[in-house]
């Protein structure tokens, strides 16, 4: 799951990947990313094995960063740059982003979608501490995550989304999914991972110890969640 075990608009689940990450399941991990980007650093183009890897990158270099007015501002007689920039800032007001450097991304909602059942809404603790357990998935059941997040002051550039999963102290599943590059704007953003299976069975009913991580490509953590689940007979 993306969620973490075999458990995260506009792509795939709390568990990211074509195929459906179950936990328990399967002894090797399942990693996977969607979504084009244009970065000013890097795009991912495969992932580690393991959190404590370093990410195999291929970098493309866009040059320094500046201001979204720096950068509205400059070579404007080039037409095919002004084309570019249009596509990439699309109604950007200018006057609301001031002439901030940093990018600022707030995660405002995570929600769990079932077939068949109400969506599990998840607030965002402000100060950062979950209920234990977050939520309760049944074994063997469909699930997809989707979140909402807003983008103000800059552009932020790969974002993605990242989740670990443990299970009596071993890691049991570990996903990354690039979401994309996006601009400021008053509407936030929306994205559904793919939808996963949770695993089934009685090794795989239990609890779960997970951390989630949206960061960017210059490594900019935007959210970090420390939380436990739970995977039972039923809901």
């Amino acid at each position: 799951m993306s969620l973490g075990v075999g458990v995260a608009s506009s792509s795939k689940g709390m568990g990211g990947g074509e195929e459906g990450k179950k936990i328990g399941g399967n002894e090797s991990e399942n990693e996977s990313e969607t979504g084009g980007v244009i970065s000013r650093n890097m795009s991912e183009s495969s992932l580690g094995a393991t959190e404590d890897e370093d990410d195999v990158e291929s970098k493309i270099q866009l040059g320094p960063q500046v201001t979204l007015k720096e950068l509205s501002e400059k070579d404007k007689d080039d037409e095919s740059l002004r084309k570019w920039k249009e596509q990439l800032l699309g109604s950007v007001d200018m006057e609301s982003v001031g002439e901030t450097l940093d990018p600022e991304v707030v995660i405002l909602d995570l929600a769990i979608k079932s077939p068949g059942r109400d969506d599990i809404s998840l607030p965002i603790p402000k100060d950062g501490n979950v209920p234990n357990p977050w939520f309760t998935l049944k074994e063997g059941s469909k699930y997809s995550l989707n979140f909402t997040f807003r983008v103000s002051n800059n552009i932020v550039s790969g974002l993605k989304y990242k989740n670990t999963v443990w299970k009596t102290g071993l890691k049991v599943d570990s996903t990354k999914e690039m979401l994309g590059t996006f601009s400021p704007q008053p509407e936030p953003y929306s994205h559904e991972m793919p939808e996963d299976t949770t695993p089934s069975g009685m090794f795989a009913r239990g609890s779960y110890s997970a951390k989630t991580q949206f960061l960017d490509d210059d490594k900019r953590c935007y959210l970090e969640l420390n939380y436990f689940f739970e995977i039972k007979k039923d809901w």
